[in-house]
């Protein structure tokens, strides 16, 4: 079995995490030889104010 964590900004379409999802499954069974099924994706998805990069919260940026 293999285990794929991805961390995330929240406020993604739930169309985009599903194409996400299906190509990281694709992309881990093919190359790792592991079958579909045993490919677990887990998405953590984290507010804007408890996320910061360069020390600024992303939830003070404009335009973020």
């Amino acid at each position: 079995m293999v285990v794929l964590k991805v961390t995330l900004l929240e406020g993604r379409p739930p169309e985009k995490k599903r194409e996400l999802v299906r190509r990281l499954t694709e992309m881990a069974s093919r190359l790792l030889g592991e079958p579909y099924e045993e490919v677990r994706v887990i998405l953590y998805e984290v507010r804007r104010d408890q996320w910061a990069a360069g020390g600024v919260l992303f939830s003070d940026k404009e335009g973020t």
